[in-house]
């Protein structure tokens, strides 16, 4: 079984991205991937440290390490796809624009998806003829998401394409500062790794029927998924990157070892 564990190095990592990695190492063969494709974000030295932490676990990979930045060409090229098969069109909408059409009275209180209020379809009659834009947003059509179907811990899950619509509509696959996306970047991604097994947090889960719809569109294989649950704050709230005093770096100055941390993990994910 392939894994993966994914980290942006775009801050320290914390106690929540070892219980990630560790999961991730735990059920497969995990490969090591460096989600830099926030470049306005991402800094080297984070990236050397993401390296430093994962070995001070113990956790190990194959190299060479795959880096998101230098697949904008697979990227480029799954985008050309999906812009001939007609299921893309441009957005010029910022978050201020679709929320004051979502929340229009007759449109009632704003749906809310994984990436937020659901897109009201303000660019939808945007030509989609000619060379695929590059200056724009792209977002996917949600009339063309076909039913699909996915396993997950080992339970067959299935999405209408009523369902995809209603509950995640058009979603951006190309960000005009980015020249992909999340979404596209990991399914493209995933598919050329070969991963058999995606785990990631449970926060992630309401993303995947995404991954699945762009795969089923793309003739891309789909995986198996499993979202494990998150490690937390003593008062319930999960960790994010601006949680520097939980960062692993932390632990260790603290003169944390490795085995202590990464036992305690396996018995709480309550933040020690």
């Amino acid at each position: 079984m392939i894994t993966r564990f994914a980290p942006s190095p775009t801050g320290p990592l914390h106690l929540g991205h070892a219980w990630a990695a560790l999961v991730a190492a735990d059920r497969g063969d995990m490969l090591l991937r460096i989600e830099d494709i926030d470049q306005g974000r991402a800094r080297p030295e984070w990236e050397v440290a993401i390296y430093d932490d994962l070995h001070w676990l113990g956790l190990t990979w194959p190299e060479p390490v795959m880096r998101q930045s230098e697949r904008m060409g697979a990227y480029g090229a799954a985008l050309d796809r999906l812009w001939e098969m007609g299921v893309l069109y441009p957005c010029t909408c910022n978050r201020r624009d679709i929320l004051a059409a979502a929340s229009a009275p007759q449109e009632g209180a704003p749906l809310m998806g994984p990436d937020g209020v659901v897109y009201p379809g303000n660019c939808r009659g945007s030509s989609r003829s000619g060379p695929r834009p590059t200056d724009r947003a792209l977002r996917l059509d949600g009339d063309y998401v076909p039913d699909f179907h996915w396993t997950e811990d080992g339970q067959l899950r299935s999405m209408t394409a009523e369902a995809f619509r209603a509950a995640i509509g058009d979603v951006v696959v190309a960000r005009r500062d980015m020249g992909t996306s999340y979404h596209l970047a990991v399914t493209v991604d995933d598919a050329e790794q070969r991963i058999d097994l995606v785990t990631r947090g449970e926060d992630l889960a309401e993303a995947t029927p995404i991954h699945i719809a762009l795969q089923c569109l793309l003739g891309l294989p789909t995986p198996d998924y499993h979202h494990h649950d998150l490690v937390r704050d003593t008062a319930g709230k999960r960790l994010a990157k601006r949680d520097d005093a939980r960062s692993l770096a932390s632990y260790r100055a603290a003169g944390w070892s490795a085995k202590a941390l990464v036992a305690h993990l396996r018995k709480s994910r309550v933040a020690p």
